[in-house]
């Protein structure tokens, strides 16, 4: 085999998904580098493929990396896969693949299932575009600039979140986003795979007693920001509508909540205004 970086993508829960070309590419590269060898010797006997190891992850990439480097310049070929589902994406491996496009080392796909695709394709919301924010930061100040700039993305989101910080990254998705739909989905092409399609207030709540606890890994799929409603005319034309409701009986905050629905101002907004003119 060609002396190569290939990308494999693995099963995410449901080892049928295996690909033909995948177990192929296993069985004919000289070793595999893998995030955690346990698990993938686990999928590696299951196919009844018989290959060397090494460990590559998070926390010995940086010297890892380049003796896998090394032994494809050499003339070997080397497979990298994550745990589950696509290397390189939220994942240690994109640094190899980078280090090897600077070396001039090729680099193929195999791809395979992904949980973020698998996700936003049973969500129910909009997949025409998309952001990928992986997990969650768990620091105090990148967290908060992560949620502060995503507030506003128009884009459809997803995340990756841990069974046991799940309920705090609801909390705080809540705060500030706003009410959202969203689609909470956990051990996708599994024997408990679950999709639940809701809004944030409602998530925040699924929670909250003793009886149902996280459990597996989640992806959250989560409805884009909505552009601003622009008026569609102006707040005196507005009042003209609340004060002709309120002369035929109707309560003013009432007949302002009326209005909003058609003018595009907020309820709040045209009770302020009505009260302003009032004092008058």
């Amino acid at each position: 085999m060609a002396a190569k970086l290939y990308i494999v993508g693995t099963p995410i829960g449901n080892l049928g998904d295996m690909t033909y070309r995948a177990v192929e590419t296993l069985r004919a590269v000289d070793f595999i580098a893998a995030e955690d060898t346990r698990v993938t010797q686990k999928l590696l006997l299951h196919f009844d493929i018989r290959k060397p190891l090494v460990s590559y992850h998070e926390h010995n990439r940086k010297y890892v990396g380049d003796s896998i480097l090394a032994r494809i310049l050499a003339g070997e070929s080397c497979a990298v896969v994550t745990d589950a589902g696509m290397p390189c994406i939220s994942d240690p491996g994109e640094d190899l693949v980078r280090l090897c496009a600077e070396s001039g080392v090729p680099v193929e796909v195999v791809p395979g299932p992904s949980a973020l695709v698998s996700a936003l394709a049973v969500s129910g919301l909009d997949t025409s575009t998309f952001a990928f924010e992986g997990f969650p930061s768990t620091a105090s100040t990148s967290r908060k600039e992560m949620l502060e700039r995503t507030a506003k993305e128009p884009r459809t989101l997803i995340f990756y979140e841990a069974p046991h910080k799940l309920v705090q990254t609801l909390n705080d998705f809540y705060k500030y986003y706003g009410e959202r739909k969203i689609a909470l989905c956990r051990e996708l092409t599994k024997l408990h795979e679950e999709v639940i399609r809701t809004t944030l207030s409602e998530a925040v709540g699924i929670y909250d007693d003793d009886l149902r606890k996280p459990r597996g890994e989640y992806v959250i799929v989560i409805e884009g920001a909505k552009e601003p409603k622009v008026p569609e005319m102006t707040v005196e034309a507005a009042l003209i509508q609340v004060e002709a409701l309120i002369a035929k009986g109707v309560r003013g905050a009432d007949a302002c909540r009326e209005v909003a629905k058609s003018s595009g101002y907020a309820k709040s907004e045209l009770y302020s205004a009505l009260l302003a003119k009032k004092e008058r």
